[in-house]
């Protein structure tokens, strides 16, 4: 009897190596680690890479349980910052201004490497460059970068902004405001743009980036917390090279990175969802040597133009508010 038990006892030690061995050789870690990465809208396009790192388990790979969120009433940067997501995408205004008031969030990628949100208008308002604005009525978020932008390109062709009507839409649908009370807004392309086209209703697009280089700072980029990236800067590594996964396969396969996306987010429109995936495909990492690379120079231009503004109440180190090192080196 005895020795029956010690013949067991031994198998089932070696029963348990076996399987450490094989959870090893597999390169799956026995227990993955849950990570939460909130948003900062409604799932769509800018989103796609984490839909596509989770679908294909590219954070799987990485030791990686990644729950993805809506965006909740505390705001993105202050959610992260404290602690009750790891992860999460907002804007360079939005983290600049938060860093000001010494939020310890950093920004680790820009999803898109060039800003391409602007001015959308339909064709039959005849709004065809800033001074246009003039007379017209500006339908927006009420944030006052709006107003300071608008200033700013309308005095470069000797108009004012006091000539334009600005109102608060909150967040009614562009289309619908422009048919009821409004002329114009702050629009992304990718999005708003692709939609103008399939409902075949012209628009008139003023890129921001166009107006001013400085005006061409990153829109949408992923965010981390301070006390994170210093902690448990593998966890971060592991993080970004999924993400980095995700969004390189949305950009040599646009229609199946839209196709995943529309499978996890099924009240999505499918046709807008792919045909703003094929325009953005190339837009994710454009002239950057890699998906998600971050310029000194755009940080510090959008930084200027905002303290020029009164936009900032000081001045910020825009070194310490973005970094490049948990991207995957090429």
């Amino acid at each position: 009897m005895r020795k029956s038990r010690v013949v067991t006892a031994v198998l089932m030690v070696a029963l348990i190596m076996v399987l450490a061995t094989a959870c090893q050789n597999s390169g799956q870690p026995a227990e993955l680690k849950k990570v939460k990465v909130v948003l900062d809208w409604t799932p769509n396009t800018n989103h796609t890479g984490l839909y596509v790192a989770q679908a294909k388990e590219y954070f799987k790979a990485q030791g990686l349980d990644v729950e993805i969120l809506l965006p909740g009433d505390a705001g993105v940067i202050q959610t992260v910052a404290s602690g009750n997501a790891e992860f999460g995408v907002s804007y360079q205004e939005e983290l600049t201004q938060a860093r000001v008031q010494d939020v310890p969030a950093i920004s680790i990628a820009a999803i898109i490497q060039h800003n391409t949100s602007g001015f959308a208008s339909p064709v039959g308002k005849n709004i065809k460059s800033p001074k246009d604005f003039a007379g017209k009525t500006y339908g927006g978020w009420g944030s006052p970068v709006e107003e300071a932008v608008i200033q700013s390109v309308m005095e470069l062709e000797g108009a004012s902004a006091d000539e334009v009507n600005f109102v608060s839409i909150g967040d009614v649908d562009f289309f619908t405001a422009v048919e009821r009370d409004i002329d114009f807004a702050w629009a992304f392309y990718a999005w708003t743009g692709i939609e103008a086209e399939l409902r075949n209703v012209p628009l008139n697009m003023i890129y921001v980036k166009d107006l001013s280089p400085k005006l061409d700072y990153y829109t949408p980029i992923l965010i981390t917390s301070e006390k994170l990236a210093k902690e448990d800067p593998e966890l971060v590594k592991a993080f970004m090279a999924a993400v980095s996964q995700g969004y390189e396969f949305a950009i040599e396969n646009p229609e199946q990175a839209a196709d995943i996306l529309v499978e996890a987010v099924p009240d999505l429109n499918a046709e807008l969802v792919r045909a703003s995936q094929v325009w953005l495909a190339d837009k994710y990492q454009e002239d950057a040597a890699r998906w998600g690379e971050q310029k000194l120079e755009v940080w510090t231009g959008y930084t200027e133009w905002m303290l020029s503004k009164n936009l900032l109440e000081k001045d910020v180190d825009v070194t310490s508010a973005f970094t490049n090192e948990f991207l995957p080196s090429k």
